[in-house]
């Protein structure tokens, strides 16, 4: 399955916001996390973050798209059930 997020690095805490309609891409899952955008490592937290969240493990959460951008897209596995989701 293809997950597409908006991270918000910096933040606080790391929390799922909530979903969003993102304009020219359709519904995206915002995540706030804790870590900096430098070296890769909020995209280190958010792949961790975002197994933790699904109880699936870190090898099966898969960063594909969006490694310098806010809006990231990631390949999980198709039977797991999403936050809020309908």
């Amino acid at each position: 399955m293809i997950l597409r997020i908006k991270a918000t690095p910096n933040a606080k805490q790391n929390e799922i916001t909530g979903w969003e309609d993102a304009p020219m891409i359709g519904p995206v899952l915002r995540i706030r996390i804790q870590s900096p955008p430098i070296d890769g490592k909020a995209n280190k937290a958010l792949t961790s973050f975002l197994a933790d969240s699904l109880n699936i493990p870190k090898s099966k959460v898969k960063l594909i798209k969006g490694h310098n951008s806010r809006i990231k897209t990631f390949e999980i596995p198709d039977n797991i059930k999403l936050p809020g989701q309908k």
